[in-house]
């Protein structure tokens, strides 16, 4: 389904207190535009937000960031971000490719990848955000015992990832590929998108991934 443009979006995102301007600056020194040490957690792909509100909202000791590159999806998760009183959330316009100039070494705890693009096409495999590329750079800025937490209701691009996780060295974890049919969903946070996909039956992979590399 196709969002219908906002709007003057561009210019409620330029002006939203929740929305970094200039975010390559703060390389390095995110804890203090947080003012706090608290651990730094990222997902790629936020959507309209409703994931990274209520993590944010159920863990105030944890500091949140979305990244979300479309600016009609962004402006519409910025509703949500108004609807609590969140000092731990912020949210970033710009694409996952550039997330070395905005992060320096260790600087991120956790990676969140719910419902990225499949991209389908086998030429197309370099845009996965589950590709060795970008687990690359996701190993740069994971702090040592640092983790990607991913879902997809994409069989393919979960046979995919696990194979390029496992591939590239690192520890899988937690591998379910029907989250809600047991324990596993049991203090699991749901998107717009993976609400709407239970509720028509499709099941939901996940997997965790440790940066620690197997020996």
């Amino acid at each position: 389904m196709r969002l219908r443009n906002v709007k003057d979006s561009d210019k409620k995102i330029s002006i939203h207190p929740k929305v970094v301007k200039n975010e390559k600056n703060y390389k390095g020194k995110w804890n203090k535009i947080f003012n706090n040490d608290n651990p730094i957690h990222i997902e790629i792909g936020m959507g309209k937000g409703k994931f990274i509100t209520t993590l944010a909202k159920n863990n105030p000791n944890i500091n949140y960031i979305g990244f979300e590159k479309f600016t009609k999806v962004l402006v519409r998760a910025l509703k949500n971000l108004e609807e609590e009183d969140l000092r731990n959330v912020l949210v970033i316009r710009m694409d996952a490719e550039e997330i070395l100039d905005v992060f320096q070494e260790g600087e991120i705890d956790r990676i969140y990848l719910n419902f990225s693009d499949p991209w389908p096409k086998d030429r197309h495999d370099k845009r996965r955000l589950t590709h060795h590329n970008f687990l690359e750079k996701y190993e740069k800025i994971l702090s040592p015992d640092g983790r990607i937490c991913f879902k997809t209701d994409n069989k393919d691009l979960f046979e995919f990832s696990l194979e390029e996780i496992e591939k590239y060295g690192w520890k899988v974890e937690k591998v379910t590929r029907d989250l809600h049919s047991n324990d596993n969903g049991e203090d699991n946070i749901m998107t717009e998108y993976e609400e709407k996909f239970v509720s028509m039956g499709i099941p939901i992979s996940r997997l965790e991934a440790v940066k620690e590399r197997l020996s």
